[in-house]
């Protein structure tokens, strides 16, 4: 028998493909359950907007057609909504897409990436995937203001000549910490003009600190910035797998010559335009996250259980002993929370904002799994 795993591209050979969280579906068949929530994937309990729906419901009339390669009118709006022109915006099946093209571009054997311990896992697969080298600089201390966030001067530490790209994420998923503007803003003009500055923002809408920076608007002063955006989380349009990035013209240019054609399908397309209008679906998402981290946090508190400070859509909650078990007990009580060791975290997990019932109901579960 030919061994394929031997003759794959060095990158590839020791790559771990991402996990994602367990799908309901795969829970109750495994178990026999019914009516298990989700709370492993950040997505929006609120659901997408109304009126993305009604969009991407008109696009299904034309399936025949292969959609607008390059995604012009969503662009234009895009555009609108940050300040620049359509030629500095670039599509994604996802912002995870936009990551890989970045990687693609700018990354390859002799040459490395930087970012934080604990940051996204998918900076170190894309990374690892074109065989460049990955630098995970040390997070800040667990006793800190910003238990394991991002540490600014750790990761400038690792730039060298040979670095391509740093990634950093405000907020970091799956810490829930950020960085305040000046502090981001002061480490970017310290990173040489030759490396590209990658913020990935994937849950910028959520937040409501006034220190925290919307980047896109920097990109003038900071022709090596990147800035990658979702519709997965506050636009709640997860399932059409839709994000995109606002950087110079010219570094787009360069991602959007590794990009493949109509990698963003006709429906996401509708749906992306139609949620980008809908400023009243943010507004209340944002309420309905604002009040439900209330709702964790104090029901975390209550039971003497620790968390990280958050303000993503998400707690990641420090169960000490025996995560593994406390993971598995929640899904026979039908609650599907996320383990994040494979962040470096390995007593802690994670748990999405949900509806008020959803976030009680996984109280409840945490409470039915302590006591046994």
């Amino acid at each position: 028998m030919v061994d394929f795993a031997v003759l794959a591209v060095p990158g590839v050979q020791a790559l771990r493909p991402y996990e994602p969280g367990k799908p309901v579906e795969t829970l109750e068949r495994e178990l026999g359950i019914r009516e298990a929530v989700k709370l492993a994937s950040n997505e929006n309990p609120l659901g997408p907007s109304p009126l993305a729906v009604e969009a991407a419901g008109r696009a299904l009339r034309n399936l025949h057609i292969y959609p607008d390669g390059n995604g012009l009118a969503l662009k234009e709006a895009l555009a609108e909504r940050h300040g620049v022109v359509p030629e500095q915006v670039t599509l994604g099946n996802g912002s995870n897409e936009v990551l890989e093209l970045v990687a693609r571009t700018w990354l390859a054997p002799g040459r490395n990436a930087v970012y934080s311990r604990h940051a996204f896992a998918v900076y170190p697969l894309v990374v690892q995937a074109v065989a460049a080298e990955g630098r995970a600089a040390n997070a800040r201390p667990a006793d800190s203001d910003q238990p394991y966030g991002h540490d600014l001067d750790a990761m400038a530490a690792q730039v060298d000549p040979d670095t391509r790209v740093v990634f950093v994420a405000n907020p970091n998923n799956p810490t829930g910490t950020w960085l305040a503007a000046e502090a981001l803003e002061r480490f970017i003009a310290r990173v040489p003009a030759e490396t590209l500055v990658v913020v990935d923002e994937a849950y910028a809408e959520y937040v409501e600190r006034p220190d925290y920076p919307d980047t896109t608007r920097w990109l003038q002063r900071f022709p090596n910035l990147l800035v990658t955006r979702s519709f997965s989380k506050i636009h709640g349009l997860a399932g059409l797998r839709l994000g995109y990035s606002v950087s110079s013209a010219a570094v787009a240019e360069l991602v959007n010559r590794v990009r493949q054609p109509f990698n963003v399908n006709a429906l996401a397309q509708a749906a992306g335009l139609a949620a980008v209008s809908d400023t009243g679906h943010v507004a209340e998402s944002v309420r309905m996250n604002r009040e439900g981290l209330k709702q964790l946090g104090a029901g975390l508190e209550q039971r003497g259980i620790g968390f990280i400070p958050s303000v993503g859509n998400f707690l990641t909650f420090d169960v000490r002993e025996a995560p593994g078990a406390v993971y598995e007990g929640l899904l026979r009580e039908g609650v599907i929370v996320r383990p994040v060791a494979n962040y470096g975290l390995p007593t802690h997990l994670r748990v999405t904002v949900g509806t008020p019932t959803e976030n009680e109901r996984f109280l409840r579960a945490l409470d039915a799994v302590l006591k046994a």
